[in-house]
């Protein structure tokens, strides 16, 4: 284990004022303020998005607070990762300067009533499958951007739905915040970083594969000249026949902007994924461009 020194590890702090002392302190000091949001349970992907938050800031803050209004009533907010001490040993040497970890009843006072309502591209792929889940999303995020006040926000693209929807609500809210949509950090095997990926033993881990594998099958086939979106979801879906315990939720081909489905594959289009692994939820996507092959 990589020992970390103590002056290494970013600042803690848990309570509102204090986080917006620490802002206040940085502003003043002519300091640019960089937001990541996370719910911990850190992987090279976060420490990948804290990264590109220092080189463009001089104050990088880092959220870590698991959203109990994005879990639907049956998914695993009970049992997620909850592991302060060691997110900040990971983070520690990568430019974070401030993590706020807020309880649960700080970000939801008593009597809290008011939810943002989404809609347009939040409704297909995810916003079938986990009803509300956006909707918690938003709230929170929200409510972030108003604690933390940033110049920039930063997120994985691996949530492309997601980062969709962020960029709506800083544009519809006239939020003075810059975001920042990152690369998805892989595994040397293919596999996307993920928080759920702890939960895939050997057996598991091996068949999570087939999302990477579907989804570069796709690029080749579009860069190969194939132009029907049907055939390349029929060659996906082919990917996955056979596979026990791994149940598709969605394969996708849809436009980056609206999410909505592609009749012609003739411009830069995302595949999308998501898929239940031995019961753990995954989703993954690639964006494929006509005629070059995308890795």
């Amino acid at each position: 284990m990589v020992q970390v020194s103590e002056r290494e590890l970013p600042e803690v702090v848990h309570e509102l004022p204090a986080l917006r002392a620490a802002v206040q302190a940085a502003r003043q000091a002519g300091r640019r303020v960089g937001c990541v949001p996370t719910m911990g349970a850190l992987h090279a992907g976060h420490v990948s998005l804290v990264e590109a938050a220092r080189r463009d800031c001089e104050f990088v803050v880092v959220s870590i607070f698991v959203n109990p209004t994005q879990f639907g009533p049956h998914e695993d907010f009970t049992k997620y990762p909850r592991e302060l001490a060691s997110d900040c040993r990971k983070l520690a040497g990568h430019g974070a300067d401030l993590v706020y970890a807020p309880a649960a009843d700080a970000m939801y006072g008593p009597g809290h009533a008011l939810y943002v309502e989404v809609g347009g591209v939040t409704e297909p792929l995810e916003g079938e499958c986990r009803p509300g889940h956006f909707r918690g999303v938003a709230t929170v995020v929200l409510k972030l951007f108003n604690r933390v006040q940033p110049d920039r926000a930063y997120f994985g693209q691996k949530d492309f739905q997601q980062a969709l929807l962020i960029r709506r609500l800083v544009a519809d809210f006239d939020l003075p915040i810059e975001v920042i949509v990152c690369p998805i950090v892989r595994e040397p095997d293919g596999l996307a970083m993920s928080s759920r990926n702890a939960y895939l033993d050997g057996e598991a881990r091996q068949k999570a594969l087939v999302l990477s594998r579907s989804l570069q099958l796709a690029a080749d086939l579009v860069a190969a000249g194939e132009r029907r979106p049907e055939a390349v979801l029929a060659r996906m879906r082919a990917l996955y026949d056979g596979l026990a315990q791994v149940e598709i939720d969605y394969l996708a081909l849809a436009d980056r902007e609206t999410l909505a489905p592609v009749a012609t594959i003739d411009a830069r289009t995302v595949a999308l994924v998501a898929v239940r692994v031995h019961g753990t939820r995954l989703i993954d996507n690639l964006v494929l461009e006509p005629g070059a092959r995308i890795v």
